[in-house]
């Protein structure tokens, strides 16, 4: 019996978070086995794990409550994982062996899973002396290049994909070379960065003062603070990033102030942690809770949301105790303030179903009055852990009871906290939830607005024919379902037809009642003006919020599918290419055309042949697979196994591209070597270069003029294959990308970039 309201949520729950042995058998029949592992393995801490294991079970009954991925994924699986999200790593000392010792363990932790959050204003400027061998130094945006590329070389051994966050204050002397970093697309792909701004930077920018950069004191330049304020607004406005942290707000706002200082994220910014700092995510479908949807009467089932509260905040309480840790820093850490991000998703469906438009004035009053009832009661559930289990370590009654979100709580709250303590030092956080909203039946992703109504995947099957299914939104279906092709009403609205302001509103409602913060994108039209634009950010700060992700499609960062009617959809795909997901690879051809490639290597007394053989798909020329020979031998068995693994990446459809992306980012640690005026970091990473070269070749990518064996030559144009300039997702290769919750998110296979 199936309990998943649509095929994609199957699919997802088969991808991601179904058990499976080592060989790829599943040991799970039913989601409700999964529930089932997960309610077991939360409860056993317990000392009434039968019964917790029945609440628990419960809670997770009919996607009510979502753990995040990894717990969803890691609990009671007996694998040396962890079923926290991400990780704000240690402070980077400014030696060159406490940088590299901060690298390994940025490595010890992506190796396990954990996203990770960096803050590089500790390292000196560029140009600065380095006493004791009379050299400058290289500045901190050179060695974030270090941890981009472990980040690809942990990726490259077949972890999970890695995701990064690096911040930087607004008056570190290289802030101006940071916030240029990601101008250039090929630079510092694993990172998310974001700039660190202060209160007295925003006045000094409202107030058309300068501003000094400054590191240890010394003063280093003096420019205009509007003129920063400009670099870091038409970065984001062109490119996307950096993204803005209202850091002295973070800091004053924390339930912990008192006891620690916040100068990083986690790669999506929802959580901003101290050194070693951890988040341990999970969210309440808001959806599931509204009674009577679409009548006079519908409403959301407070009583019910206030035990569905209880509940998680005890299951993810547990996670702490029974979760693995990469470091022993990080386990300290959890444990001395088993802080929890609980969050919500579904909101936006959920103000559907109750009549509400997205962005209104009433909307912005329900969102803050549901928030504020999660809040009120994950605390009382978190004394009532206290009462029972003991407070947090570091709990400080005296400073707690006038720190962050605390001195908005009622007075019966802050007596309760005062007499018995409290479990968790803070509580709240809204986390993307691209992915397991998708496994929720597709309801809105966290507090963001409705992105599509619906959409269609195409799949292509084996025998070539393909498969069209639909997606719908989950509040659209209930629609469907009362009132069949009766019109929308009025407040029916998606991310499509809202402002920028409607965004900033729902997201400062929330961000009243969030202990931590809120991973939240602002869509904003193409064609917004550089001066409406950083308005928007202008507006964030002025309403409280903790950081402003924006989102404005160009020609640099590319279109995000648009979403409306079924023939624009139709249309879409047409003009894509049809660049589809196959859910089986196509059958091979007796005869393929191809093209064989000499490479020299300079340490192999043999040359390498590679050859590449292409297929024809919808009138389009794409690589299908690769064969590499070579009379040295010491390279056979790695050769075959590259060989057939590229192949099969590239019969099973998509934007293959990254392929090159990811030779080419391997390096040799005995080093590269000069082949054609070149410098190439490893052999995997020529064989890169010559895929690269027959990409461009036969029009599949752009000539980018940085092929290893690049000469000047017109090659058929990427227009004349009609791929636009909607980027595809890396995991499957549909043009289903959407930026939501600061994440780049696949609606299709559920990839997303943070998690």
């Amino acid at each position: 019996m199936s309990d998943f309201p649509m095929a994609i949520s199957q699919q997802i729950w088969d991808m991601k978070y179904r058990l499976k042995d080592q060989n790829g058998t599943f040991l799970e029949q039913t989601v409700q086995d999964t529930w089932r592992r997960i309610a077991k393995a939360l409860s056993e801490v317990e000392t009434e794990p039968k019964k917790w294991e029945t609440i628990f079970y419960n809670a997770l009954t009919d996607f009510k409550f979502l753990p995040a991925g990894r717990i969803t994924a890691g609990s009671g699986t007996k694998r040396n994982v962890t079923l926290f999200n991400c990780f704000v790593m240690g402070v980077i000392p400014d030696s060159m062996s406490g940088i590299f010792d901060m690298l390994k363990e940025a490595a010890l932790t992506m190796q396990q899973g954990g996203g990770i959050g960096y803050d590089f204003s500790t390292i000196r400027p560029k140009g600065s002396l380095v006493k004791g061998i009379a050299a400058d130094a290289s500045g901190p945006v050179s060695f974030m290049d270090v941890w981009d590329s472990m980040c690809r070389t942990i990726m490259s051994a077949g972890s999970r994909r890695g995701a990064m966050m690096a911040t930087m204050r607004c008056d570190h002397p290289d802030i101006e070379e940071f916030i240029a970093a990601k101008s250039d697309s090929q630079k510092l792909r694993m990172f998310n960065l974001s700039v660190l701004v202060t209160d007295a930077f925003m006045e000094a920018v409202k107030k058309g003062e300068d501003w000094k950069l400054i590191y240890n004191n010394k003063v280093y330049s003096v420019i205009k603070a509007a003129d920063l304020w400009d670099q870091i607004m038409r970065a984001t406005y062109n490119f996307a990033e950096p993204g803005v942290i209202f850091i002295d707000r973070i800091n004053e706002k924390n339930n912990l102030s008192y006891c620690e200082k916040i100068t990083a994220t986690n790669p999506c910014g929802e959580q901003p942690l101290p050194p070693y700092g951890a988040c341990l995510l999970g969210s309440i479908n808001l959806a599931k809770l509204v009674e009577h949807p679409f009548d006079k009467n519908a409403y959301l089932d407070v009583s019910q949301l206030e035990d569905l509260v209880s509940t998680a905040v005890r299951m993810m309480d547990n996670v702490i105790e029974v979760s693995q840790f990469p470091l022993e820093a990080q386990k300290l850490e959890a444990k001395n303030k088993r802080r929890i991000g609980l969050g919500v998703t579904g909101l936006a469906d959920a103000l559907l179903m109750v009549g509400l438009r997205y962005g209104s004035d009433e909307a912005v009053k329900n969102t803050e009055k549901w928030m504020k009832t999660i809040a009120r009661s994950a605390y009382n559930a978190s004394i009532n852990l206290a009462e029972e289990k003991g407070a947090f370590p570091l709990f400080d009654p005296e400073k707690f009871i006038v720190s962050g979100n605390m001195i908005q709580m009622d007075e019966d709250v802050k007596k309760a906290v005062n007499k018995f303590g409290i479990r968790n030092a803070l509580l709240t956080s809204i986390a993307p939830t691209g992915t397991i909203s998708l496994y929720a039946g597709n309801v809105s992703s966290g507090i963001e607005p409705v992105f599509a109504y619906s959409y269609t995947r195409k799949v292509l099957q084996n025998d070539g024919s393909h498969v069209e299914e639909e997606v719908v939104d989950y509040a659209v279906q209930l629609w469907r379902d009362k009132f069949g092709n009766a019109p929308f009403p009025d407040f029916f609205v998606s991310a499509q037809n809202l402002t920028p302001a409607d965004h900033v509103k729902m997201q400062a409602a929330a961000q009243k009642w969030v202990d931590s913060s809120i991973s939240k994108t602002i869509n904003c039209p193409e064609d917004i003006s550089f001066d409406d634009f950083k308005e928007v950010y202008i507006q964030a700060y002025d309403t409280g919020c903790k950081g402003c992700t924006t989102y404005r499609p160009n020609e640099v960062t590319g279109s995000v599918l648009s979403a409306g009617s079924e023939e624009k959809l139709a249309s879409d795909q047409e003009a894509n290419g049809d660049i589809i997901y196959m859910s089986e690879p196509l059958d091979r051809p007796s005869t393929l055309d191809g093209n064989t490639y000499k490479l020299k290597w300079p340490d192999s007394e043999h040359a390498i042949y590679v050859t590449i053989n292409d297929i024809i798909v919808n009138d389009m020329r794409r690589p299908f697979e690769v064969f590499i020979n070579s009379k040295n031998m010491e390279h056979f068995a790695w050769t075959v196994g590259l060989t057939r693994m590229i192949s099969a990446v590239f019969r099973r459809g998509g934007d293959v591209s990254f392929v090159v992306d990811e030779l080419k980012a391997v390096f040799d640690p005995r080093g590269g070597a000069w082949v054609g005026g070149k410098y190439i970091p490893s052999i995997l990473a020529a064989i890169g270069g010559v895929l690269e070269e027959h990409m461009m070749k036969i029009g599949f990518i752009k000539d980018t003029d940085t092929s290893l064996f690049h000469k000047s030559s017109e090659v058929t144009k990427l227009e004349n294959l009609k791929i636009s300039q909607q980027k595809s997702c890396t995991s499957c290769g549909q043009f289903d990308l959407q930026m939501i919750e600061g994440c780049m998110t696949c609606r299709s296979c559920g990839y997303s970039k943070c998690g």
